[in-house]
């Protein structure tokens, strides 16, 4: 039930961080400090492992009819390093996966980018997907919250198997979505899921760091 794994991202959210240029996963060092593994009730655990990559290592997602992230918590100012810059690889896309249906809600890869309140139900996140079928570009709500907006960063498998840098201005990107400036970023988290498709996928993430403009 896709519910719970979202609502349990939403809340497990605190501290750490600063300004001006932010690591938020170091994993071409071999390096997972702060990361947290999130599984969810009933679920399948996704696996994730540190692997080498040519001369570096990276953060091997490998999910089998499975739902459970890793999240590092936060305490930044999106407005003072706005600009979310990562790189991720997939092996494939999940073809009944469908963005718009919570039959359909897995991805072979995603980053959550998580903004906590002080009432649970009022947090809100923005999760970058590599998206099945829906367009590059294209923004819909999760199928289970409206507190969830997916962005297809990128979508379907023409470039499968190779690695790709992303940058997202998440700024600006959360007032487009949801039309009001954006409480504080209080949670990053990656995630690699086929538990609604019952389907496989495997996933490579490099490094992720936030920026000023």
């Amino acid at each position: 039930m896709k519910m719970q794994v979202v609502v349990m991202m939403l809340l497990f959210v605190a501290t750490s961080a600063g300004a001006a240029g932010i690591t938020i996963g170091r994993f071409s060092a071999g390096d997972l400090t702060g990361w947290e593994e999130q599984t969810f009730r009933g679920k399948q655990k996704t696996a994730y492992a540190l692997v080498p990559d040519g001369n570096r290592s990276v953060v091997r997602a490998t999910s089998v009819r499975a739902a459970s992230g890793l999240l590092k918590k936060v305490d930044i100012e999106a407005k003072e390093v706005p600009i979310l810059r990562w790189s991720w690889k997939v092996g494939a896309i999940i073809r009944n996966g469908n963005a718009r249906t919570k039959a359909g809600d897995d991805y072979p890869a995603r980053i959550y980018v998580v903004f906590p309140r002080t009432f649970f139900w009022r947090t809100k996140a923005i999760s970058y997907i590599w998206a099945n079928h829906l367009p590059k570009g294209s923004s819909t709500p999760n199928a289970y919250t409206a507190n969830v907006m997916m962005v297809a960063v990128e979508s379907g498998s023409a470039l499968v198997g190779k690695w790709v840098t992303e940058q997202r201005n998440v700024y600006e990107d959360y007032v487009r979505l949801f039309g009001e400036e954006p409480p504080k970023v209080g949670a990053v988290a990656i995630m690699t899921d086929t538990d609604n498709t019952g389907s496989e996928a495997t996933a490579w993430y490099g490094d992720i760091f936030f920026d000023p403009r």
